[in-house]
């Protein structure tokens, strides 16, 4: 079974209720146990209030489930923070001409300012998405990079505080 599928079909209707929207779910092993993690949002943003809210009433739906997840794991409900993790296509779409921090698999040698340098972490602009080529396009000073998500290990909006 995919339990980020069903956990999403079982949020929807509860989150339709809030006005809330789905930012994103996740299964990880975390901490010698299983996570299930349901990021929710909404405009203005989510509060501890509204996280508890969808908690309870998606821990009921599951619990109606039989043997939804066999193993032992632990639901939670957040937000996406900030800082949120971009994983889908929308959130590459809508974060076009935002700062964000990006790892990627293996470093990338680049020239600045006559200096070749390598480096796999950057801090920088999403310039563009395409969806059909799943690219990204990023840049930063004078750098302009063109990226296969698959190459990407993790990319976050970036706030500079």
């Amino acid at each position: 079974m995919d339990y980020v599928q069903r956990t999403e079909e079982l949020v929807k209707p509860i989150l339709d209720e809030f006005g809330f929207e789905l930012y994103d779910v996740e299964l990880i092993r975390e901490g010698g146990g299983q996570v299930l993690r349901v990021y929710i949002d909404k405009e203005g943003g989510i509060t501890s209030d509204d996280t508890a809210d969808v908690c309870r009433k998606l821990s009921d739906k599951i619990d109606e489930e039989k043997n939804f997840i066999k193993e032992a794991y632990m639901l939670e409900v957040s937000s996406p923070g900030l800082t949120r993790a971009l994983t889908k296509p929308e959130h590459f779409s809508k974060s076009i001409g935002k700062d964000v921090e990006f790892k990627l698999f293996a470093p990338i040698t680049y020239e600045e300012k006559g200096k070749k340098l390598s480096a796999k972490e950057f801090v920088g602009v999403l310039l563009d998405y395409d969806a059909g080529a799943d690219k990204v396009t990023l840049g930063w000073d004078e750098q302009k990079l063109v990226l296969e998500r698959k190459d990407i290990s993790s990319i976050r909006l970036w706030i500079d505080f």
